[in-house]
């Protein structure tokens, strides 16, 4: 199966890179893309920076390039609802945008949507279903927005349209809609690196939290590939 997977940040790409069989580097319109198998998987991996821009940039890059079967966006998010806790896996059975009104006259347009889409776009139904089977990893609404989010203030104002989301990150929602445009299936598998309000020191929750972080992204992607036929 041709697999692209989709990171933000270098620390991410590090930690995937080691997974990789055989190796090589190419690189399309400034891009460099890290190719190799995992298993018996034809695996195209990108760190496409951060946030909505570069995601969707990198999402159009990827599938005109290695045409893939799935696109899996991996990395880190910052937990929103108090069932998860720093380290927890999540994994978007949804995904929409926390920062985006196309509203005022067009009462047709909730917020977060862009008008001539869904509110939501769904993670990849067969993904899902083989995750859901994982009692450690928490299925549910991943919003995005460009945004670090680090004050309980700016959770507040995500949940008060958002109530259901577990989960908030930068590049989730871009890769969403750019696949679900171009009709190339995706999900999003991140862990949760700090959780605001969760201690005094929010940015020390996320120097801490790389010390353990490879353990639990490459296990549930590593469980997910070797399910996947």
């Amino acid at each position: 199966m041709r697999i692209g997977i989709i990171v933000a940040m270098s620390k991410e790409l590090e930690l995937l890179k080691p997974m990789l069989e055989n190796m090589r580097v190419s690189e399309s319109s400034g891009i460099k893309f890290y190719c190799g198998n995992i298993g018996h998987h034809k695996i195209a991996a990108m760190q496409c920076g951060i946030g909505k821009v570069n995601a969707a940039i990198g999402t159009v890059t990827m599938i005109d390039n290695y045409n893939p079967q799935l696109i899996i966006n991996t990395g880190v998010a910052g937990g929103v609802n108090k069932s998860v806790n720093i380290m927890d896996l999540v994994v978007g059975s949804q995904v929409c945008y926390h920062d985006v009104w196309c509203g005022g006259f067009d009462d047709s347009t909730s917020y977060g949507q862009v008008q001539g889409l869904p509110l939501y776009f769904d993670g990849d139904e067969r993904v899902i279903s083989m995750i859901e089977e994982n009692e450690h990893v928490h299925c549910g609404l991943i919003v995005s927005g460009d945004q670090f989010i680090f004050k309980m203030e700016q959770i507040d104002a995500i949940m008060e349209h958002f109530p259901q989301a577990i989960a908030v990150d930068m590049e989730s929602g871009a890769i969403a809609q750019t696949c679900y445009v171009r009709k190339t299936p995706f999900v999003s598998m991140r862990v949760i690196s700090d959780s605001p309000g969760a201690s005094h020191d929010n940015s020390q929750q996320y120097s801490d939290f790389w010390v353990d972080a490879p353990a639990h992204t490459l296990a549930m992607i590593k469980e997910l590939l070797h399910k996947l036929k």
